[in-house]
């Protein structure tokens, strides 16, 4: 049976020429003039797959990919993106909606029906559960994410910049491979308030994923970071197929809660000494020979819910006890068992 491919773009010339080349590719092939009534035909065409344009009257691509995710019958359906705008922040804004792929206009044959092609093959995969005998047969563990999609492409991201934004639509959880984000939010007065550090081999971004919902929070790289972007769908079919995964995420998902009320204790109860020590030793890894945590000032004062100025002078007051030794955006603990005992 022929793959159903919506494609939704404004101009004439264009639409038909890439109708044109898709029919010729043996796919079946239905267009609309505007995000509106691309929609509509959604609807009752159910595609296999949407190529739509970001820039279009009624409704834009943005509009399209926002809308899709929130209806039960289309959200499964993956969108290809297909634009002249070629500003990397366009591009990511998109692919952080949920979009599966980005073709920037002018585009060559060979690139459309790849896409298309990459595309098509993933739906079926996630369709059928996965269908790999490797990957349905073996008991997958939290620790085997990156070898079951060893074949995701990993994106880079440089310290300081936006992987989501708070009211975002997802369509994705994050892994990390390697590097450090936070999560934090934003108050009426513009104070940015941490909610979370996430380093090596974390998931984040969980918000969205039980309940389609857009993220309550925003989400940073701090050091070079590289992220695994695992498409709900697809994340599902793996627990689906191996029900000792499925618990794993409940156990992830349940500290995770445990996590959170913790440190809201400690936000409301300790004493500002006992948050920056408890804080830099949550922040300690364990595994390192130096003790040395590194966080941004302005950062560590936030998570913790304090003044940056406070968090100067306690530092400092750490440091004349010999508990740490700082340099610029490091503190390196000294005396582990002294820092913990704080009160």
């Amino acid at each position: 049976m022929r793959k159903k491919i919506l494609l939704i773009e404004d101009d004439q010339i264009v639409r038909d020429n890439t109708a044109e080349i898709l029919q010729l590719a043996n796919y079946e092939v239905l267009t609309a003039e505007n995000g509106k009534t691309g929609l509509e035909k959604a609807k009752v065409f159910n595609p296999d797959l949407i190529i739509c344009d970001i820039l279009m009257p009624e409704l834009d691509g943005y509009g399209v990919m926002q809308i899709a995710m929130r209806n039960k019958d289309l959200q499964r359906i993956p969108i290809i993106f297909m634009s002249a705008k070629t500003k990397h922040e366009d591009i990511r804004k998109g692919m952080d909606l949920g979009a599966s792929d980005y073709i920037t206009k002018p585009f060559e044959e060979s690139e459309l029906l790849s896409a298309v092609a990459t595309r098509l093959k993933r739906k079926a995969i996630m369709d059928g559960g996965l269908n790999d005998n490797v990957i349905k047969e073996r008991k997958w563990r939290i620790e085997d994410i990156e070898e079951a999609f060893a074949h995701k492409e990993r994106f880079e991201y440089r310290p300081g910049a936006t992987i989501y934004c708070e009211g975002n639509v997802g369509n994705h959880v994050f892994y990390i491979t390697r590097g450090e984000v936070k999560t934090y939010k934003v108050n009426e007065d513009g104070k940015e308030l941490i909610t979370e550090l996430f380093s090596d081999k974390s998931f984040f971004g969980f918000t969205s994923f039980l309940a389609h919902k857009p993220y309550s929070e925003n989400a940073e790289a701090i050091q070079p970071t590289e992220i695994l972007k695992l498409e709900k769908l697809e994340l599902l079919s793996l627990i689906k197929s191996n029900p000792q995964l499925g618990l794993n995420f409940i156990d992830l998902l349940s500290n995770d809660l445990d996590t959170v009320k913790e440190h809201l204790m400690h936000l409301a109860y300790d004493s500002v000494r006992k948050k920056t020590a408890d804080a830099i030793l949550q922040l300690t890894p364990e595994s390192a020979k130096e003790r040395v945590v590194r966080i941004s000032r302005s950062d560590l004062a936030s998570m913790i819910g304090i003044a940056k100025e406070t968090l100067t002078r306690t530092l400092t007051d750490f440091k004349e006890e010999k508990l740490i030794r700082t340099n610029r955006n490091t503190i390196q603990v000294l005396n582990t068992k002294k820092l913990g005992n704080i009160h």
